[in-house]
């Protein structure tokens, strides 16, 4: 080989030599960093840990809340359904315990009415006494 390929040669095993060298920084920059990402993830699990715990609590809290709710919602539910079918009971027995005196009122009335009626009736057809009818033939 001439002196020129060896110089060549020498400056092509350099520059592999140069870009290892870089490679093999560059992976450790890399390990470095994925090591600090690992630290700093482990970090933030630690630290969003609790938070996950509270949300978890308010979660089942909120649950519950909405099952009693529910709950009581379905009570007053059949509470007013049971007041309304009481207060329709009630009513139905007012409206009898008036329209039976009502109806047994009217008809007394009414045969009061007609009693009256039949006395003034029969005083009107009363027939005349025997006394008149002999002083309007007494000449």
């Amino acid at each position: 080989m001439s002196g020129w390929g060896e110089v060549f040669l020498g400056i092509i095993a350099f520059a592999t030599l140069a870009t290892a060298v870089v490679q093999i920084g560059v992976l450790l920059a890399a390990a470095k960093v994925a090591k600090r990402l690992d630290r700093l993830t482990d970090r933030i699990e630690q630290e969003l840990r609790p938070l996950f715990t509270h949300i978890d609590a308010i979660g089942r809290d909120a649950t519950r809340a909405t099952a009693l709710v529910a709950a009581q919602v379905e009570r007053v539910d059949g509470m007013l359904a049971d007041l309304g079918h009481r207060l329709d009971r009630g009513l139905e027995n007012v409206q009898a315990a008036v329209a039976v005196p009502v109806r047994e009122g009217t008809a007394i009335l009414a045969g009061a009415r007609a009693l009256v009626g039949a006395l003034r009736d029969g005083q009107r057809a009363r027939p005349r006494g025997r006394g008149e009818d002999e002083d309007a033939l007494f000449i």
